[in-house]
């Protein structure tokens, strides 16, 4: 079991990466003698609710699949179902799923009586290796991607890498743009690490799924930890390809397209721009379009079947832009990601009308 601690302000919380059942001495007291509430999907809770409810009693409060629960409905429902159970503040709901249900577990407990605790249990590589660490909860609203959220940091987070072995091929290689994205912002070594031992990881090597796991945590909690709120730009750099990614998912209609295939592009667009602001070799940018292609992601925007013409409006409602400035996160190559001071609109309009 390895354990890593994240210093969130005023807040502290554990990052557990091992095996759920070493687990059960920390849920038990989060539970606070009851059943521990569990926002799970039902194929997730289908396949792994028993191994849950063999360590501690469960209630499981049922959301839809993937993106479909991230909206304002569904976010009614589950405070609902809280106050059902008359949950108060001293019992942690447990979010049993990818990113998905993390975003609306961890906004709806945020909000419920002003905030309960939250544990989140992972299931899927994205949320293992990125989203279930830094307390960022949202829904999607009025069409954009994750509109609407607060921040809201766990109390446990426990990423079990045997809780992979069920996963979709298509989410497993989704989840790996994440890890790649460690690499590219700041680690080039784990990059190269990546190089050589992806497709292992792809193929169910665990030893190799929960180093990369570790390597990307540790990597968000020395960010989090610079920036809790996302406010003096260090946490941005962990939007690297997203001002990309998200636009995609909106315009091919949120949830068509898997968040980190909509990353793994975004990253490649952004290594593409930056080399050609020259920031970065294009050689840099063929690397990491060639890794991302060697482990079946999709790399173009023509793979998607978007609208390019419908990208730039929505880039324009990018959190990190300030004053009508678009502000990218680019590269100066791998391991070398920082937040520009804006890109002019019409270069921007004219590299995406040419980009692969």
């Amino acid at each position: 079991m390895k354990n890593l601690t994240v210093e969130a302000g005023d807040e502290r919380y554990d990052v557990l990466v091992g095996r759920l059942e070493d687990c059960r001495s920390r849920l038990l007291p989060l539970a606070a003698g009851r059943p521990l509430t569990v926002v799970t999907e039902p194929k997730v809770w289908g396949i792994h609710g028993a191994r849950l409810q063999a360590l501690l009693p469960c209630d499981p409060v049922l959301v839809p699949e993937g993106e479909e629960a991230k909206d304002w409905p569904h976010l009614q429902a589950l405070i609902g179902a809280f106050a059902e159970r008359n949950l108060d503040r001293s019992a942690a709901v447990a979010a049993f799923g990818g990113g998905s249900v993390g975003d609306l577990a961890g906004l709806a407990t945020g909000l419920f009586k002003r905030g309960l605790p939250l544990v989140h249990i992972p299931t899927t590589l994205l949320a293992q290796a990125d989203s279930a660490v830094g307390g960022k909860t949202a829904i999607d609203a009025l069409g954009q991607k994750n509109l609407v959220g607060m921040f809201h940091q766990p109390r446990l987070v426990i990423a079990d890498v045997t809780l992979l072995d069920t996963l979709d091929p298509r989410q497993l290689r989704a989840g790996y743009a994440e890890v790649v994205k460690y690499g590219l912002i700041r680690h080039e070594a784990l990059f190269g690490w990546l190089e050589g031992h992806g497709s292992a990881l792809i193929a169910g090597q665990r030893e190799y799924r929960e180093e990369a796991i570790w390597q990307s945590v540790a990597a968000k909690a020395r960010t989090v930890e610079a920036d809790v709120t996302d406010r003096n730009g260090a946490r941005a750099l962990l939007n690297f390809g997203h001002t990309f990614a998200h636009a995609l998912e909106s315009a091919a209609g949120l949830g068509t397209i898997l968040h980190g295939e909509a990353v793994g592009i975004g990253m490649i667009l952004a290594f593409d721009l930056s080399a050609e602001l020259g920031l970065c070799s294009h050689d840099e940018a063929r690397r990491v379009r060639r890794h991302l292609a060697d482990i079946g992601l999709p790399t173009t925007i023509a793979e998607t079947g978007v609208d390019r013409a419908a990208l730039l409006p929505l880039m324009r409602a990018d959190k990190k832009n300030d004053g009508g400035a678009l502000r990218l996160v680019l590269t100066r190559g791998i391991g070398d990601a920082f937040l520009s001071e804006g890109v002019e609109e019409q270069v921007l309009a004219a590299f995406l009308d040419r980009a692969a």
